[in-house]
């Protein structure tokens, strides 16, 4: 039997068009406050958005930006593509570090393109939900970018993270919120993820609330203060 030719991958960079679902206010000078807020798994940026309603108060400009790989929803008939739901995916295995490689530079010229349309020290905070969160948190932590308020929502903090006392994380103000009946984050994935902070001297705040794998409006106002 003849043996197989071994496959060979070269890897190139090339350009593409992304996109960022936007609302708040109209005029920058308005702004009080910046938010990025990324969707997760099987999700677009203006479904997301659109879940995040109860951020929107007027003052707040809420950048979603899309991840960059979208596909059909594999519950959709193949041949019904034009009826079928469209998701996007922040990163999978395959090619792993590639991705998360292009998804940071996407953020960051995601943040810098709306952090220039409002006054400097306007505050930033980023929200990851599910997928997002790890998103979130990478970029949070070598982007270089001062921030606020980091907030994972239903998911862990990556592990390839640096999150102690010297890490960027570990200046960094953090919530974890997780719905009580999440079916994704059990109870004994929180325990171990808590232990895991906890020894490593991170300090956070955990937000939990009534519901499943989803936002919730009450804890959504409740992370602004207001």
């Amino acid at each position: 039997m003849t043996a197989p030719i071994p496959v060979r991958y070269d890897a190139f960079s090339t350009r593409r068009t992304a996109r960022c679902a936007v609302r708040g206010p109209g005029d920058p000078g308005g702004v009080a406050e910046l938010w990025l807020v990324l969707h997760g798994y099987g999700q677009l940026a203006g479904e997301f958005l659109g879940g995040c309603g109860a951020l929107d108060d007027g003052t707040r400009l809420l950048v979603a930006p899309e991840a960059l790989s979208r596909f059909y929803d594999a519950r959709s008939s193949l041949e019904r593509h034009a009826e079928a739901t469209v998701g996007a995916s922040w990163m999978t295995r395959e090619d792993r570090l590639a991705e998360i490689e292009d998804q940071f530079h996407w953020l960051s010229l995601a943040h810098a393109h709306y952090a220039a349309q409002v006054p400097a020290d306007t505050p930033l905070t980023v929200l990851g939900f599910s997928q997002g969160a790890a998103a979130a948190a990478r970029w949070v932590a070598g982007s270089g970018v001062p921030v606020a308020h980091l907030v994972c929502w239903g998911a862990a903090l990556p592990p390839d993270v640096p999150i102690g006392p010297g890490s960027v994380l570990g200046r960094t103000r953090t919530t974890l919120v997780v719905g009580d009946r999440d079916r994704f984050v059990t109870a004994d994935r929180i325990a171990m993820e808590r232990d895991r902070l906890d020894a490593a001297d991170f300090r956070y705040a955990f937000e939990r609330f009534e519901g499943g794998h989803r936002l919730d409006d009450a804890t959504l106002r409740r992370l602004t203060g207001r």
